[in-house]
């Protein structure tokens, strides 16, 4: 019996020391750090593929830049609605937004924000504007762009109302110089996951014109770079015209105020298929801002300041 006891008591410490080995050993990998995904892995026809994309992407940028009437250079002038609700455009010198050319009547346009809209109306009998393919003397239009003779209106709204001129012979395209980029460095692209914001709270993105632009915390990236682990938080903002899917990340890195604008970048994250999203600072971007005064962009967030160099995506051109 005594003999029975002792083996039965063996076998039990020896059953008990396993169950503690295994749940030891699977709260030591529980608690071990998840390696942060690198660089997308590519075949060397891949590689040409991204990277004459990447060229061509380059080229038309700059290409639009010099010569489009949608350019950050072609904008002439600027008026944000603050306070008031309704704007008046037009050449006589009492407009809030005075364009001195024959196109426009000396009294052309009221426009008024209407929540999320903007109701557009013709003054003078002989004023009209272009929305869309329409040639019309009132209409109700989304944030978007009307045209007056050559010139381009866009109503910009961001909870932060603007009439924003643009003029296809702006004298700010003879400051245009080109762009200027990081070498293309895959080693910066990523397909990563998003780690959803488990309660998505409605955050502040500050703004270069000083006002405070909501948005929703969705989620954040976690990558490496040069195997270091870092994070980027992706916001929404709360705005007419963002949808549901649409990611904002704003940010900065050991490159920004030195070889990259100032006051940060963005870059985009594309959704694939697989439900993952392509993140590739070889795309990344200077904001508008970094071009024209009549912009109104998102400043990254303090979260996004990353303790890493990414040398990637456009530098700063020194347009300002």
């Amino acid at each position: 019996m005594r003999l029975a006891f002792g083996t039965w008591a063996v076998a039990l410490v020896a059953a008990v020391a396993v169950a503690v080995a295994v749940a030891v050993s699977a709260a030591l990998a529980a608690a071990a750090p998840v390696p942060s995904p690198g660089p997308v892995t590519l075949t060397p026809a891949q590689r040409d593929e991204v990277l004459t994309a990447l060229a061509k992407d380059r080229a038309d940028t700059e290409q639009w830049l010099k010569s489009d009437i949608s350019s950050y250079l072609a904008t002439i002038d600027r008026r944000d609605f603050e306070q008031r609700t309704t704007l008046t455009v037009g050449r006589a010198a009492d407009n809030d937004v005075r364009v001195d050319d024959a196109a426009f009547q000396p009294h052309h346009l009221r426009i008024t924000v209407e929540g999320e809209q903007f109701r557009v109306e013709a003054v003078d009998g002989a004023a009209h504007f272009t929305a869309g393919s329409q040639d019309v003397r009132s209409q109700v239009v989304k944030p978007s762009a009307i045209t007056v003779g050559r010139f381009q209106l866009r109503l910009s709204h961001q909870r932060y109302p603007a009439i924003i001129v643009f003029d296809p012979r702006s004298p700010h395209f003879a400051s245009f110089k080109g762009l200027r980029y990081f070498p293309p460095n895959l080693a910066l692209r990523y397909e990563l996951s998003l780690t959803p914001n488990p309660s998505p709270e409605t955050v502040v993105i500050m703004s270069t014109r000083g006002n405070q632009r909501r948005a929703t915390r969705v989620g954040w990236f976690d990558f490496a770079v040069e195997g270091r682990p870092v994070r980027l938080e992706a916001v929404r903002l709360l705005e007419p015209g963002v949808g549901e899917n649409d990611l904002g990340i704003f940010f900065r890195d050991l490159t920004t105020g030195k070889d990259s604008y100032a006051l940060g970048r963005y870059v985009d994250a594309t959704k694939l298929e697989n439900g993952r999203y392509l993140l590739d600072f070889n795309m990344a971007y200077n904001p508008a801002c970094a071009f024209s005064d009549h912009y109104n962009c998102p400043i990254p967030p303090k979260a996004n300041t990353l303790p890493v160099a990414i040398r990637a995506g456009e530098m700063d051109a020194h347009y300002h």
